[in-house]
């Protein structure tokens, strides 16, 4: 009987790189003061996306040539989950230690654009802003970083593994 790659050792390798990886982007759009442009920010899904085909394929091949649908969607659930614990670590780690005014910064962003838009009172503006701070303590962020991670990348998996699978003919081989 073949041995089996084991999903998990597979994930824990590309969740690294693919976690590994969007801290780099971070560290760029951090440092080039770009966090707050969208289209930029989109390259993150990029990198997922990369990582979560690299991942299934090489346990596909591993494992000769073949990988179920559960097994793909486990995969990428698994990786993201490690992608999006060391990812919101270190959001959480450079907001609070290496640039602790980068929240502040944000906000006084958002209170910008919320008047540009001119559909908000200043009341309305302040309120808005006072729920985002609300939402801004180290313990929260982590959580909800996580969260988003696991979410978006159990989303990816979903259609990746779908594309990415193949069955055996004879299931009892």
């Amino acid at each position: 009987m073949d041995e089996k790659t084991s999903t998990a050792r597979v994930a824990l390798k590309w969740g690294l790189i693919i976690g590994i990886g969007t801290i780099i982007y971070s560290i760029v759009l951090f440092t080039l003061d770009l966090t707050t442009n969208r289209g930029l920010s989109v390259l993150t899904y990029g990198i997922f996306i990369a990582g979560l085909v690299l991942a299934m394929r090489e346990f596909r091949t591993a494992n000769g040539g073949y990988m179920t649908y559960g097994e793909g969607v486990g995969l990428g659930a698994l990786a993201s989950a490690i992608a999006g614990v060391l990812s919101s670590a270190f959001s959480v780690f450079y907001m609070t230690v290496i640039d602790p005014g980068f929240q502040e910064r944000l906000m006084d962003q958002t209170r910008e654009q919320l008047e540009e838009q001119g559909q908000l009172s200043d009341e309305q503006i302040d309120q808005a802003i006072e729920m985002g701070q609300s939402f801004q303590s180290p313990g929260l962020l982590f959580v909800f970083g996580i969260f988003g991670s696991i979410l978006i990348g159990v989303l990816l998996t979903l259609i990746i593994a779908a594309i990415m699978r193949r069955n055996k003919a004879n299931p009892f081989e």
